[in-house]
């Protein structure tokens, strides 16, 4: 059994790392749940690019400056990549790319991605057991007028400039819960969705069979962090997707997709107008600062939502 301040997090990109980074120093219970569908094969290797953006943000090496990818590194191997005439789209490191060349060797030789992720993690001094959504292939893919794109080719190459007009899961219905994700939602004390993007990071996690009926039974204090501020997202397309979906671009919009899966919605101080719209969901409404700046920020937020569980 997990302890009493046992806590889960539901993530997916900058977002979800920096939450799970707040838990984290509070305490050594953390279970990150990671969306895996934004996975790919790049330059022939095993691209997992959420789960490395939580990974190297716990272990105290990502990029500052871009939330992802490792601070300080180099790309010699792209620019000679370049040199050698390949269209070097998709950006990766050098240090980065030991990462993938170590998880493709490995999911080679037939290792669960789940495995791989906890050796690698572990290999990084990374406490929080972090828990890909499902080790079978799931690929979101992107409908628009100008045709289906997988999503890293949406959302890099194609700087997701895009209307989106539908998502798909591939593969999400034959996927099963990787182990720890249904342990995650039914044993911890507090479970958090992250202010990640919900329709492509929550989205196909609470799309893996099983994962919706875990979180929805759930006894633990279930909140979800809305993504979205004044009607924007700090980062990437979640404003664009809920307004070319058909959604409310807020935290309204975001907290109606959540209803009857949490018992809080946090919203920032900006929209502190929406709380009795939200509150009609059936949910409390907690309203802070969301923004969450270097690692004592996102301590100072993460213990803020701690305080208002306990309450």
């Amino acid at each position: 059994m997990r302890s009493d301040n046992s806590v889960t997090v539901l993530a997916g990109g900058v977002g979800g790392a920096k939450l799970a980074e707040g838990f984290a120093r509070l305490g050594d219970d953390l279970t990150v749940i990671v969306n895996t569908a934004d996975d790919a094969r790049v330059y022939g290797l095993a691209i997992s690019p959420d789960l490395d953006t939580v990974m190297y943000t716990l272990a105290g090496i990502a990029n500052p400056r871009t939330g992802w990818g490792i601070d300080g590194d180099t790309l010699t191997v792209l620019d000679q990549m370049r040199r050698l005439g390949q269209d070097t789209w998709f950006s990766l490191g050098d240090a980065d790319l030991a990462t993938h060349v170590l998880r493709t060797d490995r999911r080679s030789r037939g290792i669960p991605l789940s495995t791989v992720t906890a050796e690698l993690a572990a290999a990084l001094g990374v406490r929080a057991a972090l828990v890909p959504m499902t080790d079978d292939p799931v690929a979101t893919l992107v409908d628009t007028p100008a045709g289906r794109f997988a999503f890293q080719e949406y959302f890099v190459a194609r700087r997701h400039a895009d209307t989106v007009t539908a998502l798909t899961f591939d593969g999400v219905a034959e996927a099963s819960p990787a182990p720890g994700v249904l342990e995650g939602l039914r044993e911890a004390a507090v479970v958090a969705i992250a202010p990640s993007n919900p329709f492509v990071s929550v989205g196909p996690i609470l799309a893996v069979p099983g994962v919706r009926a875990a979180l929805a039974s759930s006894t633990a204090w279930r909140v979800a962090v809305s993504p979205v501020i004044g009607g924007a997202a700090l980062k990437g397309p979640a404003a664009q997707m809920l307004a070319d979906l058909g959604h409310e671009v807020s935290a309204l919009g975001v907290a109606r997709l959540y209803a009857g899966l949490i018992d809080a919605m946090c919203i920032d101080e900006r929209d502190a107008g929406l709380a009795p719209a939200i509150a009609d969901l059936g949910v409390d409404v907690i309203v802070t600062n969301t923004v969450m700046g270097d690692g004592a920020d996102r301590e100072r937020f993460a213990r803020e939502l701690l305080a208002k569980r306990a309450r």
